[in-house]
């Protein structure tokens, strides 16, 4: 947290460039407590971190300026290797008095609560990837290959089910892995139930109904987007979304040099993902199913034009860019980009 000096006028310490520090335990209260006995107007900030955002909840509600920062986008010297709180603390108040911090939106409580559980939903994914991964690598290791076509089927599970191992070791090691899939699979089926609920209460459901009329959003994609994007209106151009996702390439010029590299990867790493797999239906001709026809029942016609639009555009460029030699996974973030900017325009139209 960061402050002008206690007892000195706001005006005498933007002159003078003093500080005053003071050192904090766990909790909110202390340190808005403090606030509140500094001269006013009190304009602080503190960085977005692992902490959450009770100190901002807390400092607002006692009637408190402060603002969340990105640490990803604080200026810092190049060449500075030393990082202590009390220098990062230093840096950060003279960053706030000279309006060079990127404040960060902060989401509502009940925002927060329910990405929480979108983000437990990704975490029970990526547990079950690396479990299934375990299980195939144990057969592989004993020469065990389906040959029945297509992994972690129902046919799949049946024969895995049939496998028996000489060594009771392996056997119960085995036995194990398959238990702890089932688990995961209960977990991500019931987390699944409550984010498909959490998607129709009325303050999602406006944009989640607009985003799942796209190709490759499904309900519980257009939730995420939705919950880790919160207000698309933010954004005042696509590219803005596009950027703050980290779908951009990243850029170095110099002079009259110009080098154009991988994307930023900055944002939300679950949104991007979320884009990037959606992008990956766009190698197929536009079309519209019986499934998507009918996530497009009940949606405004202007809606219904811009996924159509989305859809024409994002096959064009996928076989532009193969077709001139570009590698698939960067003519897929291309289309991934390009979806951004298509869900920004539904999701901000009247």
């Amino acid at each position: 947290m960061s402050t002008p000096a206690r007892g000195m006028p706001p005006r005498s310490f933007r002159d003078s460039g003093e500080l005053r520090r003071a050192r904090f335990g766990v909790g909110a209260d202390p340190v808005v407590e403090w606030l509140r006995g500094l001269p006013r107007p009190v304009h602080a900030c503190c960085e977005a971190g692992p902490t959450g955002y009770a100190l901002y909840r807390a400092a607002v509600a006692a009637g408190l300026h402060v603002d969340v920062v990105a640490p990803s986008k604080t200026p810092r010297a190049a060449a500075d290797r030393i990082k202590t709180d009390r220098k990062e603390a230093e840096l950060l108040v003279r960053l706030l008095l000279s309006g060079s911090l990127v404040s960060v939106a902060v989401p509502s409580a009940e925002s927060e609560a329910a990405r929480d559980l979108a983000r437990a939903r990704e975490q029970v994914r990526a547990d079950l990837a690396r479990l299934r991964h375990r299980v195939s690598k144990l057969l592989l290791r004993y020469g065990r290959v389906d040959d029945g076509g297509g992994s972690w089927t129902q046919a799949h599970r049946r024969w895995l089910a049939a496998q028996r191992f000489e060594q009771v070791a392996t056997e119960l090691a085995y036995l194990d892995a398959l238990a702890a899939i089932d688990g995961m699979l209960a977990r991500r089926a019931a987390l699944d139930e409550r984010l498909s609920l959490l998607a129709t209460e009325p303050q999602h459901w406006p944009t989640v109904a607009r985003l799942r009329c796209f190709r490759g959003i499904e309900t519980l994609s257009a939730l995420v987007l939705d919950l880790e994007v919160g207000d698309f209106a933010r954004f005042q151009r696509p590219a803005q979304l596009a950027a703050w996702l980290g779908l951009v390439p990243s850029l170095h010029q110099s002079g009259e040099s110009e080098t154009r590299g991988s994307i930023t990867k900055t944002g939300s790493g679950f949104a991007r993902r979320i884009l990037v797999e959606a992008a990956w239906h766009s190698l197929r001709a536009p079309r519209i199913g019986a499934t998507l026809r009918d996530r497009h029942a009940g949606q405004p016609d202007h809606i219904l034009q811009i996924a159509w639009r989305a859809q024409h555009r994002l096959y064009r460029l996928q076989r532009r860019l193969r077709a001139g030699g570009k590698p698939g996974n960067v003519a897929v973030v291309a289309a991934a980009r390009e979806l951004a900017c298509f869900l920004w325009a539904a999701a901000v139209a009247d």
